[in-house]
C-alpha cells in the first residue's frame, strides 16, 4: 500500500522513532523511504549569493546528521533541499509520487489546545494530498 514514504526530518531525538515507525512500514509493503530535510533561507536572500559558503556548510552538517538515522533506514534516500519548509515537503511530495508523509508531532496539552496550532507537520497533515501519519 505505502511503497513510498517521505519522512520530513529536522534531526530532532524525535525523528529516531519516526524512521523506526516508518522502516516497519516500508518493510511491510517492500516500500522506499526518503528522509528529507529542509534548510530555510534567510529572508531577502536566495541558494546562490553572498552566502553561499553559510548555506553550503548548513548542507554539509545536514549530510552528516542523516548518518544516525541512516542507521535506522539503511536503505533510505537522504535529499537535502532549501526554502520555505512546508512548501518544500508538499512540492517534493507531490514531484515525487510519495504515497505516505510520516513526521513528528507535538503533542497537544488538553489545557491549551490551541498553543500548537499552526505547526509544520499540522500544516502538512492538512494540506498533503497524500496520507500524513503524526508520530507524538
Amino acid at each position: 500500500m505505502f511503497k513510498n514514504i517521505l519522512i520530513p526530518v529536522d534531526f530532532s531525538k524525535h525523528n529516531h522513532e519516526t524512521v523506526t515507525a516508518a522502516q516497519a512500514l516500508a518493510d511491510r509493503n517492500k516500500g522506499q523511504i526518503t528522509l528529507l530535510h529542509v534548510i530555510e533561507l534567510i529572508a531577502e536572500t536566495d541558494r546562490h549569493g553572498e552566502l553561499d559558503s553559510f548555506y553550503d556548510d548548513l548542507e554539509g552538517q545536514a549530510i552528516e546528521k542523516f548518518t544516525p538515522l541512516q542507521a535506522l533506514a539503511a536503505q533510505a534516500n537522504c535529499e537535502v533541499v532549501f526554502g520555505d519548509r512546508v512548501e518544500e515537503i508538499l512540492n517534493y511530495a507531490d514531484s515525487h509520487d510519495v504515497d505516505l508523509i510520516v513526521m513528528s508531532s507535538r503533542r497537544v496539552d488538553p489545557q491549551n489546545p490551541g498553543e500548537n496550532l499552526g505547526t509544520i507537520s499540522q500544516r502538512i497533515g492538512i494540506l498533503a494530498q497524500c496520507p500524513v501519519l503524526l508520530m507524538k
